[in-house]
């Protein structure tokens, strides 16, 4: 595994419209895989490798990470803000962040809620957090924090990379982990299709990157990049699990943005079962991906998903299995290889 690239992509900030620095991780991982790159009005890293008369191809892994932005800073410093992307309130709480500048200084703060601390409550009085209940403690004075943060900067979660047994957990792993298989996965294909490779910006809050960046490309095919749910964990009831982790890469079969294309996925199961690649089928009641922007755009495009299975999504201990994520690799590479020996196209 190339520790080195995904903690590059993981650790680099960048919230919905700021992913400027992620942005530059990617260029640079992608320049030596492709014949031309550049970058759209939306900023999405639309890379090309010319092809030889094969397909036209495009995956998309979304750059942007879930995160805030300062909206309010009060008499004594501390900090409110607006969150950017979903989140659940109840696992913010003392979690640590970044509050970055425009003057592009990371200041480390904590987080914490406008309420009493467990010492001082009374019984009956302890109930789950709100996001409005929430503010950024810098540990600054009221003046320093108003001579350096400014209302609209962006602030992240903050976690370094690390192995957890089996898995690797990490901050933003939705959707650097995706990026990364993409990367990986040019690394390995030889093809006569022609590659299109996009970061998209801006999926945490609406598909807003892929929809242009899929109307721009118009590719004959489109294969998303995602993490989804592997709800296999105490508490939670076996059919509403979704993937689970170790089973394989995850190849979606319905989420409420989108129905992927069915000749399209039986491909992608033929090849992994004569590759002895280990997959699972996804169904995602609620939640989608790029896949669900760029289907619908001009007159239809043919589309589906590949996922890595991942844990506590949504938070700074995003884990997912190292040997998931190898065969999200090889999946995706095998069938970038072999994209022209079949047709996906419906017909009478």
């Amino acid at each position: 595994m190339n520790e080195e690239l995904l903690t590059a992509l993981t650790q680099a900030p960048g919230i919905a419209g700021h992913e400027d620095k992620v942005r530059d991780v990617v260029v640079s991982a992608l320049r030596p895989l492709v014949d031309d790159i550049r970058i759209d009005t939306m900023g999405n890293v639309i890379a090309t490798r010319n092809g030889t008369g094969g397909p036209r191809i495009m995956l998309a892994a979304h750059m942007d990470e879930i995160g805030f932005l300062v909206k309010f800073i009060d008499d004594k410093g501390f900090i409110r803000f607006q969150p950017v992307g979903g989140f659940d309130p109840r696992v913010l709480v003392a979690q640590r962040v970044l509050v970055h500048t425009r003057s592009d200084v990371a200041l480390q703060g904590v987080l914490q809620s406008a309420t009493k601390p467990i010492h001082l409550l009374q019984p009956g009085e302890l109930s789950s957090p709100k996001l409005e209940d929430l503010f950024i403690d810098l540990g600054l004075s009221m003046e320093t924090v108003k001579d350096q943060v400014s209302i609209g900067d962006m602030v992240t979660l903050d976690g370094p990379v690390q192995r957890t047994g089996t898995l690797v957990t990490s901050r933003a792993l939705d959707d650097r982990l995706l990026v990364y298989v993409m990367i990986e996965a040019l690394k390995r294909t030889e093809t006569n299709a022609e590659i299109i490779a996009v970061a998209t910006t801006q999926e945490e809050i609406g598909l807003r990157g892929a929809e242009t960046a899929g109307y721009g490309v118009d590719p004959d095919i489109a294969i998303a990049l995602d993490v989804t749910l592997a709800n296999d964990i105490p508490g939670g009831a076996p059919e509403l699990a979704v993937t689970r982790i170790g089973d394989g890469v995850g190849i979606k079969t319905f989420d409420s943005s989108q129905v992927p294309n069915r000749l399209l996925n039986n491909h992608l199961r033929e090849l992994a079962e004569r590759e002895a690649i280990p997959y699972q089928i996804e169904v995602l009641p609620r939640g989608g991906t790029d896949a669900g922007a760029i289907q619908r755009t001009r007159s239809g495009v043919i589309t589906s998903t590949l996922s890595v299975p991942t844990r506590y999504i949504h938070t700074v201990n995003e884990s997912a299995s190292v040997a998931d994520i190898e065969a999200t690799i090889q999946l995706l590479a095998i069938f970038l290889a072999e994209a022209d020996t079949s047709r996906y196209r419906y017909s009478i």
